[in-house]
């Protein structure tokens, strides 16, 4: 569907072991994000990509503030809040014109949260989220491509990117590269609202034990 990597993985990794975000996501991100541009990059807007882009770049030096402010113990709260909001972006229904304006918007909002929690695909989606299923997978990826990359240069600026962030991400290949198999014989089956019901679902779900958890503790 081109979305739902973060805000469905973010949670469960985080509630295995916070140290999966965002970094190694984020890494993980990149590969997934170059195989489904590859596989798609005939349909890409090209003429958003670069308003998208510059939101991305302002949004990711936002989002690495924070983290270069923040305390630590206060990450999984702002995961569990991030997951949320991006749910309830996806399902509220709204619909956004694709616009210059729109789209830089989106797209720094989309590099802030991406930068925070590996979770940056919801603002886009929602600009794209009328587009046929090509057009809107290869978009989010080449945008998603070059953002994730600035994310994860902007925590190695901060220093929360290092050798353990790398080897952290390379546990979370396989599982990337088992489910881009599988979408490749699949999507034309389930690119009908199904995936994103499901992907809803389980992000609030999980969302929601994130903030059970850091209450109770």
């Amino acid at each position: 569907v081109g979305f739902g990597l973060g805000p469905l993985a973010v949670p469960l990794l985080v509630l295995i072991d916070p140290v999966f975000v965002p970094g190694p996501l984020l890494l993980a991100a990149v590969l997934l994000t170059f195989m489904t541009f590859f596989r798609e990059r005939s349909d890409v807007d090209f003429s958003g990509f670069k308003w998208a882009v510059t939101g991305r770049v302002i949004g990711t030096v936002l989002g690495a503030t924070l983290l270069a402010l923040m305390p630590a113990e206060y990450l999984s709260l702002i995961f569990a809040i991030m997951v949320i909001f991006a749910v309830l972006i996806f399902a509220s229904g709204v619909r956004l014109k694709a616009f210059s304006w729109s789209i830089l918007g989106a797209g720094t909002l989309s590099g802030f949260m991406g930068t925070v929690a590996a979770i940056g695909g919801a603002p886009m989606a929602l600009i794209y989220q009328d587009e046929k299923g090509p057009r809107l997978r290869s978009t989010l990826a080449s945008i998603f491509m070059v953002g994730t990359v600035l994310g994860i240069s902007s925590l190695i600026v901060i220093g929360k990117f290092g050798l353990h962030e790398l080897v952290l991400a390379v546990l979370i290949i396989p599982g990337i590269l088992l489910g881009f198999w599988i979408s490749t014989h699949t999507k034309k089956y389930l690119d009908r609202g199904y995936i994103r019901v499901t992907v809803l679902t389980v992000s609030g779900l999980s969302a929601v034990v994130l903030l059970i958890k850091y209450f109770s503790a």
